[in-house]
């Protein structure tokens, strides 16, 4: 991906407003409820004040999520600091980290990388569309060296889980 060249996505999480409606709420849940007991305690001082603001600030940063897209050929994710891209027709390796948040990672052949929440794909299709398209692609060209069996359960758990939801909304159980 050059620089000079913007290329438009062709997917987006569409679930990412809600979760940064859900951050903001917390976080001013945090906030009010953070006041109110310092006033209620007669312990509200304008310095505290700045310092439950400050507080609040950290806790939307922190349950803020990264805002994923991807196109033809690329995959980013923004956070409130950085931007991180891949050229997925480029991808080198595909890991996917064990324990409580399973974390996938994509590198590819210019040494970028960049960390992706899994669910994010389940929850998105064209996303998944966009990451597998170009997966193929680095494998047909030679340069997915690692991580095909990692791609493969992703996509038996995404066909899973759109057939599910397929037979739901149908009503066939």
């Amino acid at each position: 991906m050059d620089g000079s060249r913007v290329r438009p996505a062709s997917g987006r999480d569409r679930h990412w407003q809600d979760s940064a409606r859900f951050a903001a709420g917390c976080a001013l849940v945090f906030l009010g409820l953070a006041l109110l007991v310092d006033w209620d305690a007669r312990t509200l001082t304008p310095v505290r004040a700045l310092l439950w603001l400050v507080l609040t600030a950290l806790l939307f940063t922190i349950l803020l999520p990264q805002r994923v897209s991807a196109g033809p050929g690329w995959f980013a994710t923004r956070g409130l600091v950085c931007r991180r891209a891949v050229r997925t027709d480029a991808l080198v390796t595909v890991r996917q980290s064990d324990g409580v948040c399973a974390c996938l990672t994509l590198r590819d052949t210019e040494g970028r990388r960049l960390d992706l929440d899994p669910r994010v794909l389940l929850a998105n299709p064209l996303l998944w569309h966009e990451l597998d398209t170009g997966a193929r692609r680095s494998r047909a060209a030679g340069t997915l060296r690692e991580g095909t069996e990692i791609l493969e359960r992703l996509r038996h758990e995404i066909d899973d889980a759109t057939a599910r939801d397929v037979l739901g909304a149908s009503g066939i159980h």
